[in-house]
């Protein structure tokens, strides 16, 4: 009894210091996610090294399409944590295990389906990218390698949103770490070294891919956040976290589907375009990982106190993570503005490549304030019970903040893309925050859409005893 008490999930964000929570869960989610979006920048890094354009483009070509499967593997870890983390709120620990479990079944096989579908299709797909001659049969090739191992990366995402649910932050940045480690041994050894180019770009993300998989699954059953599926119920858990993990998906997809936009503009440049632009989107993940995270950080804090029924403390989370936004990418662009000359000399970059990414470290970095206040935005969304806010939010900003902006910006040639893409997060960003706001205020003990949010719990009654049987649960979901 004692060695499964000391394992037992706790609500640790019902109590202490909300600033203090939503700093440490975003710092270590951003060091884990910072891991996750190294090894393509690793990739990029050593590939540049080699000095082919072509090369080079084939990782920005072949990164579009796995932005589409990570943002699927994002959106599944989003639903598993925002739905774990309200069961542990309202004190349903063992409900929040089998739920955990079931979901875990159905996001692996999902993941399979995807990835083997997408090694099929690599050559197709990227001729719609605009992807030409070697840096399409290069792309085509990392694509048919890194795509089955989409599950991999999946399990890891999926069992870090389950750490994060119950505030093991350091934990969750841990497994996310390993599959940097990996990929910091494995890159140049297999690049550079053993002369292998972009396949071995693609065995070395397979290897860390397998890392984070593995760790991630031995943390989480250490801490008691899985237990066997009941076969009976692995349909209705499944169902009941795809209310949440469904919208989250398409609203995830939104961001690689306007960059697939935003690459087919640059490819109508030129490959130095599309390799500036490659350049870019490796850097944002590493540089804004802070904000990335405050997606998936403050998720667990908001979702077990509205589980709690501590509304007063969801509030002050999403204020608190708006102004750590601000701060974030203040300082971002501080550190980028004074040493953009070297980014330009570690990634190689000339001509088109280097003005672009001297535009974004003087001027288009500022954007990412409100494309991290649509995130914040996006995250109370999911977790206060309306994920398709942030579907609506995130494809408006895809398409009506992407397609009419980057298309006029494109009569300015590469530059106008750029301005073009970040003008629309502007508009889409502010009107996402000022939603949130709207939602939060909303939210009062007893009104109907504060009871469809949040598990309701019988009168003095918790634990394994006082369980709602899960079909029950879906409804007030």
């Amino acid at each position: 009894m004692g060695g499964h008490t000391a394992t037992r999930p706790k609500a640790a964000f019902c109590t202490g210091h909300i600033v203090r929570h939503v700093v440490v869960m975003a710092g270590t989610g951003a060091i884990g996610l910072m891991a996750v979006f190294i090894v393509d920048l690793l990739n990029l890094f050593y590939i540049s090294w080699l000095g082919d354009p072509a090369l080079t483009a084939a990782i920005g070509f072949s990164g579009v399409i796995s932005y589409v499967q990570i943002a699927v593997s994002i959106g599944l870890s989003i639903g598993i944590g925002a739905i774990t983390g309200r069961l542990i709120g309202a004190g349903r620990m063992e409900q929040a295990q089998r739920v955990a479990s079931s979901f875990g079944i159905f996001m692996i096989g999902a993941c399979l389906v995807i990835g083997m579908f997408t090694a099929w299709l690599a050559a197709p797909l990227l001729a719609l990218l605009g992807a030409r001659g070697e840096a399409a049969r290069q792309a085509t090739l990392f694509l048919e390698i890194v795509s089955p191992g989409l599950p991999l990366i999946a399990a890891g995402m999926g069992c870090s949103g389950l750490l994060r649910a119950i505030g093991a932050a350091r934990i969750s940045m841990n497994v996310t770490l390993m599959g940097a480690m990996i990929s910091a041994i494995a890159d140049p050894l297999l690049i550079v070294v053993m002369g292998l180019g972009l396949k071995g770009a693609a065995i070395s993300t397979i290897l860390s891919r397998l890392a984070v998989a593995v760790a991630g699954f031995l943390c989480a059953r250490r801490h008691g956040l899985l237990a066997l599926p009941v076969r009976t119920h692995v349909i209705t858990d499944t169902r009941l976290v795809a209310q949440v993990a469904m919208p989250a998906i398409l609203t995830n997809l939104a961001t690689p589907v306007g960059g697939v936009f935003v690459t087919h503009a640059m490819a109508s440049f030129g490959l130095a375009a599309v390799a500036g632009q490659a350049t870019i989107d490796r850097i944002v993940p590493v540089a804004f990982a802070f904000v990335f995270a405050l997606t998936g950080s403050v998720g667990p804090i908001m979702s077990q106190n509205l589980g709690a029924g501590k509304l007063d403390r969801v509030r002050a989370t999403l204020v608190a993570s708006l102004w750590l936004v601000a701060l974030c990418v203040a300082i971002t662009w501080a550190v980028l503005f004074l040493t953009q000359d070297m980014v330009v000399q570690v990634f190689s970059a000339q001509g088109t490549a280097a003005m672009l990414i001297h535009l974004f470290c003087n001027w288009t970095i500022a954007g990412y304030v409100f494309i991290g206040m649509l995130f914040v935005a996006n995250s109370a969304f999911n977790n206060l019970g309306f994920p398709l806010y942030s579907t609506l939010f995130n494809w408006g900003r895809a398409t009506l903040g992407t397609i009419p902006f980057v298309w006029f910006g494109m009569k300015f040639g590469p530059a106008g893309v750029q301005v073009g893409q970040v003008l629309g997060c502007v508009l889409f960003g502010s009107c996402a925050v000022m939603t949130a706001f709207g939602v939060v205020r909303r939210l009062h003990p007893g009104d109907r859409a504060t009871q469809q949010a949040m598990p309701v719990i019988p009168p003095a009654q918790t634990g394994e005893a006082g369980m709602i049987e899960l079909d029950e649960l879906d409804h007030s979901t």
